[in-house]
């Protein structure tokens, strides 16, 4: 059952990957890596931050095992109840946010990216495309609780879904961006437009199963107050880890022009594991173990994490290859067209590799922040951020100068190794965490199958080069091509030996 639900979620969430990458490509052919990109990506960005602080990462985590336990305990109509107290919370928070930030723009984008003060056509134009983007934060935000709704009744397909109407409506947009002032207006436009589409698709979902919360005076009542216990810290440690982001943003926006563009572009890609195997693992998970654990079934509970890491760790190996051994194949695969040049190509292809550093504790935390999650403990994960976070933040200091847009990338990935491991260790030392053998099976085949395609990737990705040359204008697709689905087939089938080798160790 719960490998449908994941097969569900991750079906969805790589359609919305698929419809990223082909929104991605035409935003770098249309923007390429100047002014505009600069401005546009930091105009989609400052939503996005305030949105992990205070609806998807935080609300979230407080929100889903407080209605998943007013749902077992007190039944349908006391959760819909909470889950209106909590629309009202979110509503009444937002509104009021919003409306500052967008009366103060260009002291937030002093605050978040003060660099673009000393180019004044880039920071008027960040100030305009962030106008525009800003309310896209309230209406994602109520689509957040929305999906924790739907994911509590086990209905994952429909906010797994909603994500791609945000690609298809920037696609859109970019259709007609001859109707708009620029090309980044229009993908700005788009980003609005995708918030009221997301919201109207969950709504209607919800409705329809009779489940759609309404708008409530919010009350003191016991699951609201498991609900505050938890979103004070949730909240802190959402805003921890956002830290480390806005820092990525302050110190880019000091680069040369084309700095935050490159690290867009790079991180772009990182999220396709992220998004598509450790959210999808995470969100199917969390729900899943909170409901075992109120059933007293705490094996089950273990047994299903045991699941969700080991799918996560065989399907994510490959992509941490990839970004270490061939960023530049890629980088020049996915986007060297238009206005995006081989020189773009390579800026993103090294702060790629960087990023490939912390790939595996990113897609593994929401399964291991599941453990004290599932159990409404929000502050122990909170610890192990801010431990992450400040030696994130400090490296991205010392690593700005000497290394410039990979340094930033790079503090990322070690910040995500001292957080991942923190959060592993003290899990263990709780025995929240119980491996099984098919688990350290799964790590030793997939450990020997990620060694022999390292190994392989350059002469790979070498013959790859040689047959595509030919082909011109299509050759940095077909080697990319070439080389990921051989690449794809040799993990494979070591993998799968690696599987029944171990299969007898562990027998004996």
């Amino acid at each position: 059952m719960m490998l449908k639900k994941f097969a569900s979620v991750s079906g969805f969430t790589l359609l919305s990957r698929i419809t990223g990458f082909f929104r991605d490509v035409v935003i770098a052919a249309m923007l390429g890596s100047g002014l505009l990109a600069d401005a546009y990506f930091v105009a989609q960005r400052l939503p996005n931050h305030f949105r992990a602080i205070f609806g998807e990462g935080a609300f979230n985590s407080a929100f889903v095992p407080a209605y998943a336990r007013a749902l077992g305990d007190e039944g349908d109509d006391a959760a819909r109840r909470f889950a209106g107290e909590a629309l009202t919370l979110l509503v009444m928070l937002l509104i009021p946010l919003s409306l500052l930030a967008m009366w103060q723009m260009p002291f937030v984008i002093d605050s978040l990216a003060p660099g673009f003060a000393a180019d004044p056509e880039k920071y008027a134009t960040a100030i305009t495309l962030t106008r525009i983007t800003f309310p896209y934060l309230l209406m994602v935000s109520i689509v957040t609780l929305l999906s924790g709704v739907l994911n509590a009744h086990d209905r994952f397909a429909t906010a797994a879904a909603a994500p791609i109407l945000l690609n298809l409506a920037i696609l859109a947009a970019l259709g007609v961006a001859f109707v708009f002032p620029t090309a980044a207006h229009a993908a700005a436009w788009g980003i609005v437009l995708s918030g009221a589409l997301q919201l109207a698709l969950l709504g209607w979902d919800a409705h329809r199963l009779g489940i759609m919360p309404h708008l409530a005076r919010p009350r003191l009542d016991p699951a609201m107050k498991r609900f505050f216990a938890a979103l004070g810290p949730a909240v802190i440690g959402s805003a921890a880890a956002q830290i480390a982001i806005f820092a990525d943003t302050i110190i880019a926006s000091l680069l040369p022009t084309g700095g935050v563009s490159a690290i867009s572009y790079a991180d772009r890609l990182y999220q396709l594991p992220v998004g598509l195997i450790g959210i999808a693992a995470g969100t199917v998970l969390l729900p899943e173990m909170s409901r075992r654990f109120a059933e007293g079934q705490d094996d089950k509970a273990y047994a299903a994490q045991n699941r969700s890491m080991l799918l996560t760790l065989m399907l994510s190996a490959p992509f941490l290859v990839a970004f270490l051994m061939i960023p530049d194949v890629i980088m020049r695969g996915v986007f060297m067209r238009g206005y995006f040049t081989a020189g773009d190509a390579a800026a993103s292809a090294s702060v790629l590799m960087a990023y490939g550093i912390g790939l595996i504790p990113i897609v593994l935390i929401r399964s291991i922040v599941a453990s004290f999650h599932a159990r409404q403990d929000t502050r122990t994960p909170l610890y192990a951020a801010f431990v992450g976070i400040g030696a994130n933040v400090a490296l991205k200091l010392v690593l700005f100068q000497p290394l410039g847009a990979p340094g930033l990338a790079l503090a990322t990935a070690i910040g995500a190794w001292i957080n991942g491991g923190c959060l592993l260790a003290l899990a263990l030392r709780r025995q929240w965490i119980a491996p099984d053998h098919g688990l350290w099976r799964a790590i030793i085949a997939i450990g020997i199958a990620s060694v022999v395609l390292a190994l392989a990737t350059p002469s790979l990705a070498g013959l790859a080069q040689e047959f595509s040359l030919p082909y011109h204008h299509w050759a940095a697709i077909l080697e990319l091509v070439i080389t990921g689905l051989s690449g794809a087939l040799i993990y494979s089938i070591i993998a799968a030996i690696g599987w029944r080798a171990t299969r007898w160790t562990f027998q004996r």
